[in-house]
């Protein structure tokens, strides 16, 4: 596999992934009611913990796909 395959293949990764949390954050901002009620029917859950634990998995999906898609990206820019 060449540098040029690669480094498309981590831009693609990156585009998605940050599409997803794009997503997520405009769920989370724009009907943050609604993503909790559709959670809490399967998991009963106080709205302050949803709040905390969803809080924290967009900042940990934002570590995330930095480090394993926009750092790598960048890495196979910088040496082709």
């Amino acid at each position: 596999m060449d540098i040029q395959t690669l480094t498309s293949f981590f831009m693609w990764c990156t585009i998605i992934n940050a599409g997803v949390l794009f997503f997520l954050v405009l769920i989370y901002l724009l009907a943050p009611n609604l993503a909790y009620q559709l959670q809490s029917r399967w998991i009963p859950v106080s709205r302050e913990t949803f709040d905390v634990v969803f809080y924290s998995f967009m900042g940990f999906f934002k570590a995330i796909v930095l480090v394993f898609n926009v750092v790598p990206w960048i890495a196979l820019l910088i040496i082709g």
